[in-house]
This record gives structure tokens, sequence and C-alpha cells, in this order.
């Protein structure tokens, strides 16, 4: 989305990059080699479809070679294109960067609409696109790994892994040249769920700090507080999903492509994604809340926070202004442009960054790569280990209580809880909290203690410049 008078999507980038970059002490040279991409690759194919060759256009896009392989998500939309592609990875080099995981920054894009093709159409489509690049090694389990983004999913990955074995019958290590793959083709439990569950922890952890919390003129906790959420796509359903039936938030309004749905008592999420998988994706119609066919109007709507979680350009200069939540967590890539994060910011509203917020599809994806490495599932060695040493203190604690009569009865359901070993889903869970609390930490220890950094944002970009920094300097760089 492009506002008359506004810098495009990479324009905006590199502009926020700018902003972190004068308060760092780095060589002009160094600073333009992290700021520009690499190389982005254009390939047009054509696949022979209801009886006529239909042309395609793709991208992939190097932004960042510090570390390899370099990795970042495919897209299937109209809307792509080559400036978009590339500002999208530079995103994912600082993203990459900021949550610690060893990879470069890439992405790719298919100018395309899924929904006009059925799955076997679709399928032709992306494993020849996959072809094209996997033919030039952007494609590659050590080279380059892409992951699903917005108009694919697991099922793409499958066939791309898939297309990458057949092209590559002798290498080991083919499942790992993609991530975001079903967990029956090499995937990974809790990869579908990341990048919300990564937005529900980036919360978490902000809630964490008191000082913190009052920048945003909010007070307590997530429990009670009062959620928008743009987009009820993979991230933002389950965002949605998880800060309503674990964190006691209530879900006043969500908006999709035809309109919103509004309740203040809190929409029940799960009721609502189901209505809209039995209509066409649509909102129109649900019997359970206010439907308003403006939809981007709500996102001016009174809330505590403000989740945009689809497409980038969604708050602009026109509307900032108007915007009244205290808090915004970016879950979508730049849905916030560089005009519009100028009148936040002078408002006082606090932004938790996307290359933050949504670093969590990228962390786990992280998890794997490595599990696809490393040809063993998380949890198959010590889960069972975890179980017996947890069960032997359970037995000593009840033998004590019965030898001594002191009548000591555990709580219910402790010793379910206690004795089961953690699996995959359970390590992967974790492996994530841990990463989005300790990016956090080094974000705000940059926020609250560099002279000149104002908000969040910059500080993400002085984190991850500064680390891509180390790396090419320890390159001779």
């Amino acid at each position: 989305m492009q506002v008359t008078g506004e810098p495009s999507f990479r324009e905006s980038v590199d502009l926020m990059f700018n902003r972190a970059a004068k308060l760092m002490d780095m060589s002009p040279g160094l600073e333009q080699k992290i700021r520009v991409c690499n190389s982005t690759y254009t390939v047009r194919f054509g696949v022979r479809l209801r009886g006529k060759i239909e042309t395609f256009t793709g991208y992939r896009s190097v932004h960042s070679e510090h570390m390899e392989p370099v990795k970042g998500g495919i897209r299937f939309a109209l809307s792509v294109n080559q400036d978009e592609v590339e500002a999208l990875a530079a995103l994912m080099t600082y993203k990459c960067a900021l949550v610690e995981t060893p990879f470069g920054g890439s992405k790719g894009g298919l100018c395309i609409d899924p929904r006009a093709w059925d799955e076997h159409e679709l399928e032709q489509i992306t494993r020849r696109f996959a072809y094209e690049l996997i033919k030039r090694d952007l494609i590659h389990p050590a080279q380059n790994v892409p992951a699903p983004d917005m108009g694919t999913g697991e099922r793409e990955m499958a066939w791309i892994a898939d297309q990458y074995a057949r092209m590559n019958t002798t290498d080991i290590n083919a499942k790992a040249c993609v991530t975001g793959k079903p967990p029956h083709a090499g995937g990974i439990q809790g990869r579908v769920e990341a990048t919300g569950r990564g937005v529900q922890y980036a919360l978490r952890e902000f809630f964490r700090h008191r000082e913190d919390v009052s920048k945003a003129r909010l007070l307590g906790g997530l429990d009670g507080k009062r959620v928008i959420v743009q987009g009820l796509g993979n991230v933002g359903y389950h965002a949605a999903k998880f800060l309503s039936e674990e964190d006691g938030c209530k879900i006043i309004a969500v908006i999709e492509r035809d309109g919103a749905l509004l309740d203040e008592r809190g929409l029940n999420v799960e009721d609502v994604r189901q209505w809209m998988n039995g209509h066409e994706g649509l909102m129109a119609g649900y019997p359970d809340a206010k439907y308003v066919a403006d939809g981007v109007a709500i996102l001016e709507e009174p809330c505590d926070i403000l989740i945009p979680a689809a497409l980038e350009g969604v708050i602009h200069k026109d509307n900032a202004a108007q915007i009244k939540a205290p808090l915004i967590v970016e879950a979508a890539n730049g849905p916030i442009t560089f005009g519009a994060d100028e009148i936040l910011r002078q408002k006082g509203c606090v932004i938790i960054p996307d290359m933050y917020a949504n670093a969590g599809g990228v962390t786990v994806s992280y998890f794997e790569w490595v599990k696809n490495l490393s040809h063993i599932r998380f949890g198959r060695m010590q889960r069972r280990a975890e179980e017996a040493r947890s069960r032997l203190i359970v037995e000593e604690l009840e033998r004590l209580s019965a030898d001594q009569n002191l009548g000591w009865t555990l709580a219910e359901g402790f010793k379910d809880k206690f004795l089961q070993g953690s699996d995959e889903l359970a390590l992967v869970r974790s492996g994530l909290d841990d990463t989005m609390r300790t990016a956090y930490q080094a974000m705000r220890e940059v926020w609250h203690g560099r002279e000149g950094v104002e908000d969040l944002r910059v500080a993400a970009y002085i984190v991850s410049i500064g680390r891509v920094a180390q790396t090419y300097r320890s390159k001779g760089l």
C-alpha cells in the first residue's frame, strides 16, 4: 500500500536504518555495505495451464551474506515487486541478527493470486518457480533457505522441499532446504503458530517491565487489556487466540478485507475463525458481533493494544494522528510507514517494532533447520530421562509423607504435569520464549541506556546493525 507523498516501503526501511546509523560509530563504507541489497534475481517462466502458456514473474533477493545460509520467506501475492522483496530481505537481515539466528537476510516472491488457481495448478507453478531458484542455488540448505510468507504455507513448502530432493538425490540434508514444512514431511511442531506465539511472548516480556508499560500510559499486566487485531490470517489468528485464551486479553475488534467485527465484551476468536472458514473468508453475517463494513476505520477505535498483522503500510500519515492505541505491536512487516512512525512517536505511542515482534517465525524456522541437519526430533533422547528423574522425586516425597505421617498431599494435577517430560512442542515454545525475552532485553538496554535513542525501533536497529557490523569486521571488512 503506497500513500501519496510518503516514501516507498523500501525507502522507509532505509530511512529507519539511517536514524539508527547516525547514533552509531561506523565507517561510511561499512554502513553502506550493511545497508545495500547484495543481489536480486528475477525469473520469468512459463507453465502450460488450461490449454495455454501462462507466464509468471518471481523474485529472490539476498540482502546480506554476512552469515550463511540466508533466510527469508516466499510470498505469493499480486502486489509482489522487486522493491518490496528487497525491503523485506533487509528486514530479515536485521531480524535474524536481533534474535541471534545464524542467518543472513533474504526474501522471495511470486506475482500471483494463489486463489485464482486450483491446487494441482498451484503445485505446477510452485514447482517450476522452485526449479528456477534451485538450479541457481537460491534454494539450498547451506546457502538460501526459504520459509512460508503471505499466500504460502506448509503445503507449498512441502512441494519446494520435494522439488529440491528430486534435483539433488544424494543430498542427505535435502529437507533443510526450506522450513515451514508439515511435521510429517520434516517440519517441526509449533512452526505454524510460531509468529503469533512470538507476538504473545513479546507482549508478555514488555509487560514484565513496569517502566516500559508506563511509557505506553498503561497499568498492570495483560489481563483485561482491550486489543484490536488487523488481519485474521495465520499470525493475527494465533496472536489473538493465545492472548485471549491464555493471558486474559479482550479482543474487542478484528479487521479483515471485507470489514470488521466489533464487540466490547470480547470476541470469541476461534468462533470467528470457524465462521470465516465456512464463509469464503468473509466476516459479513457473523451473528455474535457488530459488523462494520469500513474495517480500516476500526484502526482508529480506542483500545489498549493495536496489532496490525496483515500488509505493510496500513497505518500511514493520513490516519496516524487518529490512532488512539497507546501501544502498537507490529505483527506484520512494515505496517507503519515512516511518516506515520514520526507522528505516532510525537504522540507518545510506544511501538514494538516488526523486526522483533514477528521474529517468532524465523526463530522456529531456525529450530526446524537445526532439526533437519541433526536428523533427530527434539526431545527424543531426553524426554523419558526427564520423566524418570521427576518420578524419583515424586515417589521419594510420597514415601517421606507416608513414613513420617506428615500428611502431605500433592496439589491436584501437579503429579501428572511434573512427570511429563518435554516433547518437541514444549521445547520449541521454551526456546522461542527465551529468544523473545533475550532480544527484548537487548533492545531495552539500548532504549533506556543510550543517549539519543527515543524508541524501541531505533534500539532494535542499533542492536541488529551492531551485530552485523561485528560479523563483517571479523571477516576483515
